[in-house]
């Protein structure tokens, strides 16, 4: 899908629709399926390297498994960013070269190898994998092959024939088989040996060695995915987020509308000046595609630091409707990190820090930022707000999508095909100001007078046209002010 922006002096060369949007005309047929947020995360099982989409927590524990051990990340950031309610989960799973998957060597009679199990994924829980080949109980003709881990069984076979090559294809063939593969390593004496409780080895999960190297990798895997937000969900150093920040940068100039939520650590969040470290990332970052978590979050027993709350506010934010605001949401959050004043809370609006309070009764959400903290050229203040930002992209994403299935290469750049796109056009912000995205007086979409008017700047070339919208973004209440009077 070609699109993004475009400069008069540097027109694109593929064709799409290109977009500007100024502080002064706002733009935006179809409505479209929005609310998808990523998550990168660390596990010690699981696919490695690819989108795997969950729904629920028994999805994730299915996946990835329900514990954090080996420095694993991924259960709970995934249950955050499902109380967040997106309405697509993707995880994909990053892991260093130093990440292996346990094996299991088979022999035969005689005490030679014929057959390796290995785990399906790397990682170091399949170590506590293991194996138990023995005769049936009820018919001793047939053998029963089970896979344990601890006292739960995850895999069970039963076969009439246990020579390594057969063993091997029912294994691999096996759909109800989400653990592990099988091959044929030495011919021996043909069958397999009975064993009792032989214990996988060498699986490493490859959480502890990563480096920035891999997640930058993470970044060119995520421009061929579809998705609306991305959380990093562990405090990184400057520099990664400095290289995500301008990666969403150029991603959102060339059409693809994304946001990136970040966060710092626990220590960040707990410290004296946590509100100086938060908004010292923000001034950073400083872009309307970035959004920057301040506080961590309790939930139960459970502490989070700012980072891993990142996913929870990409869920917030893919899950709800345009004409709906983070700020003031309400969350399942139990209590915050820190607790800040009223003067960091202020400090925090006005540096671009995303922030939770505690109100005395739940936490909320305190104000619906991102870290653009000095608007450019073109921009406002309405672009500091995160529900600004959400309808622009999905104003963008709409118009693209369309323009590219029913106008690019197949309607006849005339009058009469150019008002029949404006008429679309036109329809389509009808709809937005009936679900009070935009306001419902002066909207309006108009060949641009730059370049069609009396005294064009440049004449359009025959395949290119030139539109101007018109429109007024709608906003929340957030700030009341009232005077009252005493008789």
């Amino acid at each position: 899908m070609a699109g993004g922006t475009w400069e008069q002096t540097n027109r694109p060369v593929l064709p799409g629709l290109y977009m500007n949007f100024q502080a002064a005309a706002s733009s935006a047929i179809q409505a479209g399926s929005r609310g998808t947020v990523v998550v990168p995360v660390k596990a010690n099982w699981g696919p490695v390297g690819t989108f795997v989409e969950v729904g629920s927590e028994t999805a994730i524990e299915r996946t990835f498994a329900a514990n954090a051990v080996d420095n694993g990340t991924a259960y709970a950031s995934l249950k955050l960013a499902l109380l967040g309610g997106p309405k697509k989960l993707l995880a994909y799973r990053v892991a260093s070269s130093a990440a292996k998957a346990a094996t299991l060597s088979l022999k035969d009679s005689s005490d030679a190898d014929v057959l390796q199990l290995n785990a399906k994924y790397p990682g170091d829980r399949a170590n506590g994998f293991y194996v138990t080949i023995k005769p049936g109980v009820i018919d001793s003709t047939k053998f029963e092959v089970r896979l344990f881990e601890g006292n739960r069984m995850l895999y069970a076979l039963l076969t009439t024939d246990v020579t390594a090559a057969s063993l091997a294809k029912e294994i691999n063939t096996d759909e109800q088989n989400l653990w592990i593969t099988a091959q044929v390593i030495g011919e021996g004496t043909g069958e397999v040996a009975n064993v009792s409780g032989a214990a996988f080895k060498g699986g490493v999960s490859g959480n502890d060695t990563l480096t920035n190297a891999e997640y930058i990798a993470l970044q060119g895997a995520l421009e061929g995915e579809q998705f609306d937000v991305l959380a990093l969900d562990h405090a990184v150093d400057a520099a990664l987020l400095a290289s995500f920040a301008a990666w969403v940068k150029r991603v959102r100039s060339e059409g693809k509308p994304v946001m990136a939520v970040f966060g710092g650590s626990t220590a960040d969040d707990t410290s004296t000046s946590a509100a100086q470290k938060a908004a010292a990332r923000s001034l950073t970052l400083n872009h309307e595609g970035v959004i920057n978590v301040g506080t961590g979050v309790r939930l139960g027993d459970a502490f989070y630091s700012s980072a891993q709350t990142s996913a929870y506010v990409a869920g917030l934010i893919a899950g709800q409707r345009l004409n709906e605001s983070t700020t003031y949401a309400v969350t399942p959050f139990d209590d915050v990190t820190r607790r800040w004043t009223r003067a960091e809370q202020e400090q925090a609006v006005r540096n671009g820090v995303f922030i939770f309070f505690h109100d005395g009764r739940r936490v909320k959400a305190l104000r619906g930022v991102n870290t653009l903290v000095t608007p450019g050229a073109g921009q406002n203040n309405a672009w500091k707000k995160i529900r600004s930002i959400r309808v622009m992209d999905a104003i963008n994403t709409d118009l693209q999508r369309s323009a590219e299935d029913t106008y690019i290469g197949k309607v006849n750049n005339t009058e009469e095909g150019r008002q029949a796109l404006i008429g679309a056009m036109k329809a389509y912000l009808a709809l937005l100001a009936q679900s009070n995205v935009i306001e419902a007086e002066g909207y309006d979409v108009v060949l641009d007078p730059a370049y069609y008017g009396a005294a064009p700047v440049l004449k359009p070339e025959a395949d290119q046209v030139f539109l101007q919208w018109n429109v007024k973004l709608t906003d929340v209440m957030e700030q009341l002010f009232g005077t009252f009077y005493v008789q």
